[in-house]
Parts: C-alpha cells; structure tokens; sequence
C-alpha cells in the first residue's frame, strides 16, 4: 500500500443504531472478544530484555496457557527454546516459530493467551497487521497491545541513528507504535539520565503509559489484556486525556512526534469526511487543502469521535501506519464523565497548525 495510486475506495457509512441496539452490539463485542484468543507484541531494540520479559511473564502466577511464538531465526532459536519451563518443572508454554509471517490457527483451544517476540531490528506495524483483524474475516485472533521495551543504556543511541535514505529508523518506529513502553536496565544509568529518556520518550509517543524497571520485571495487569485495539479502548483513551492535554501543540524528536486534534468546531462529527480525511495522511501522505504539506508519515493513530449528540455512540478509531479500523459502541461511563472528541496522531514531518487547519475546513466543507 505504500505506492498506492488507486483512487480512494467509496466509503461505508457508519449508521448509528437504536439503544436498544447499541445494547446488543455491546454485548456482541464482549462475546467476540471473549471467544479469541489475544497477542500481545513485545518489541525492542538489541538488548532491551524481551527474552528475559518473556521468561519473566511465564514463570508469574497468573493462570493462563501462554504461547510464545519468536518472529526470528538464528542460532539462539534453540536456547531459547529451553528457557520456557515454568516455576514447577512442567512445560506448559510452546515455542512456535513464524515462518514467512504465517500462524497456523489450530493453537486455538490449546492456549488462552500468546506472546509474540519480534527481532530487534522489526518494525511492529507489519506484524500487529497479520493479528489486526475484521471479525468478518473469522479470526481466532485478537491483538490485545504493543510493548515496547528500551534498553536504559543505549536508547538515546538508538533514537538518534539516522538512516542513508531519511526513513525513521526502527527504534523511532518501536517507540511511537507502542501501546505501553517499558524503561529497563534503570540501574545501569543515573536517575537524571533516566529523566531525560523518560522526557525524550514523552516527546516522541504522548499517548503511551511509561514504566521504569530493572531486569524487565512489571505488573502483568501494565502489559496483559490492555485492550489497546478494541471498543473497551474508549475509557482508556479518555483517561488519556490528561497526558495529551500536556502536548500543547507538538513535541518532537527526530521529526517524530505527537499531535493531538480536540475542540472540533462542530458538535456533531461526520464519520465519512473525518475518514476520508484519515485516508489521505495514510494513504497519499498528504494533509487535505494543505498545498505545501509535507510527505507526512503516520506511524500511530487512535482518537475518539461523537457521530450523534444524544444517542451515546461513540466511534473509536484506531491506526497503525497504513492500516486503520472504526469501531462503534456505546460505552458505560461514571455520570460526571466526559468523553471529548480528540484525534492523536504521532509520526513524521506533523504540523499541528497545518493538521488543524486542514481538519477545520475539511469538516466545514460541503
């Protein structure tokens, strides 16, 4: 999709439902969920502690038959392999390796939840696209959220590389497409150091929860069954609004950064102007009425949107570089809760004032 010369596809609009409706579609959601099966990510630059995080999360007690699958090859396969016994001598994790990005779904019965390792050097957002499913499709599968893990020591590194062609390097990519990032090896640098990354990480990825560890030791509920891909993704995003509300316009790093759209001008949303509007800075890399934008780059996308003032429905939209997913549902929130309109996006060459701009007279426009 990355030369993509097509035009846009026709859009299908997304109708709100009656209340009772939204009701069943609701519960129709918890159902679906329930019966797959969720993945997690975990990802990382060389060294980070993915392996040692992996061994970590299956020697816990926490009741679930876990699958490991390793998206890499080499020499290490095999000690790897060995390292999967759990705290009572039994083995009851797998190792599955993917070849050529395949995933035989007859895991499915056998195992309640997977953990799925990349390389150092991968770029997470191909891979969260093989288990970023429609359910239309029949997947047995569900991606549940992307870990990323940075090594203490050498992150600052790492983020400022800088690739022979100009592309964001795969530290960067790591850092902005992630869910949830953990801070490991806090030992190895002083706690000012550990500042200055934590604030380096802010800048790149504002909507992402950071933990500080040594030896990638974390909560299991900070990185299992997070929801980050789903309906139930409405409460969380909405507590996000906290952290965003401190991106006063954008931070950076490296070209990359956050950017978070709210205050829309109109009370009402258009779903199908505010897609194709999404379509165009994924697909053609250009921000709409903008006629010197830059060749924007989205690595991550996720925002909340109201399509009918009194019916409750809220749309959830959710985007990992090229690929994008709306889902409808009626949340249950406290009674003194607000839910606020918002779109953040974090990439490359991002303006907040051109972006604004552009989405303001896009909704605006007949």
């Amino acid at each position: 999709m990355e030369d993509l010369e097509a035009e846009i596809p026709d859009l299908v609009e997304v109708i709100p439902e009656t209340s009772n409706a939204n009701s069943d579609h609701e519960n129709k959601d918890n159902k679906t969920l329930e019966s797959k099966v969720p993945v997690t990510i975990v990802t990382g630059f060389l060294g980070s502690g993915k392996t040692t995080l992996l061994n970590y999360i299956l020697t816990e007690q926490h009741g679930k038959r876990m699958a490991v699958i390793l998206n890499e090859f080499g020499e290490s396969s095999g000690i790897e392999k060995s390292l999967t016994i759990n705290q009572g001598g039994d083995l009851y994790e797998e190792w599955l390796e993917l070849k050529n990005g395949c995933l035989c779904c007859s895991i499915k019965g056998k195992f309640d939840y997977i953990l799925l390792e990349t390389t150092g050097l991968a770029d997470p957002g191909p891979i969260a696209s093989m288990f970023w499913l429609d359910d239309d499709l029949g997947s047995d599968l569900y991606l549940d959220g992307i870990i990323t893990l940075v090594d203490a020591k050498y992150i600052q590194q790492y983020l400022s590389e800088k690739k022979v062609d100009g592309s964001i390097n795969e530290a960067l990519r790591q850092v902005a497409i992630a869910d949830k990032i953990i801070i490991n090896k806090t030992d190895l640098v002083t706690p000012s150091t550990l500042d200055i990354i934590q604030e380096q990480i802010r800048l790149i990825n504002s909507a992402a929860n950071i933990l500080r560890t040594e030896k990638s030791k974390v909560p299991l509920d900070f990185i299992l069954d997070i929801h980050a891909f789903d309906f139930k993704q409405v409460t969380a995003l909405n507590s996000e609004s906290k952290i965003l509300n401190t991106v006063k316009k954008s931070h950076k790093i490296e070209d990359v950064k956050t950017i978070c759209l709210s205050e829309f001008p109109v009370t009402i949303i258009d779903i199908s102007k505010i897609e194709r509007w999404i379509q165009y800075l994924l697909w053609e890399k250009t921000i709409p009425m903008i006629t010197t934008s830059d060749n924007i780059v989205i690595l991550r996308l996720k925002g909340i949107l109201t399509p009918s003032e009194s019916s409750g429905i809220r749309i959830v939209i959710q985007g990992v570089q090229e690929l994008y997913d709306l889902q409808q549902t009626h949340p249950s929130f406290n009674n003194n809760e607000i839910v606020k309109d918002k779109l953040v996006l974090i990439g490359k060459n991002l303006d907040h004032q051109k972006l604004e701009l552009s989405l303001w007279n896009w909704m605006n426009w007949s």
